[in-house]
This record gives structure tokens, sequence and C-alpha cells, in this order.
């Protein structure tokens, strides 16, 4: 009995492990694309749009 309580806790923690590892992979291997937002200094506050702090995107 005690080795199956042993292995359920460490398959999962071998399953969060893996969950974290993913994540962390999806996290630096993804480039997301850019969208339309508001470029700095065409606030627009009052009609609830703001700008993106520092936009990666180029300007058009």
């Amino acid at each position: 009995m005690r080795y199956l309580v042993w292995s359920a806790v460490g398959a999962g923690l071998l399953l969060v492990a893996a969950a974290n590892y993913h994540l962390v992979y999806v996290a630096i291997a993804s480039q997301p694309d850019c969208v339309e937002h508001v470029r700095t200094g065409q606030g627009a506050g009052d009609r609830g749009l703001f700008a993106a702090a520092k936009s990666s995107c180029s300007f058009k």
C-alpha cells in the first residue's frame, strides 16, 4: 500500500513538472503576431482605447 501511495505522489509530481516545462517552452518558442492597437502618441483614452507601453511591432 505504501508503495502505491508513493508511486502516485511521484507520478503527480512528474506530471506537474512536465506541464510547467511545456508552459515555459511554449512561452519562449512562440512569437505572437502583431495586433491592431492604438500607436503611442495617438491616445484615445476618452474612447476607451489605450496604447501599448512599448510596441515591438514596426510602424506602418
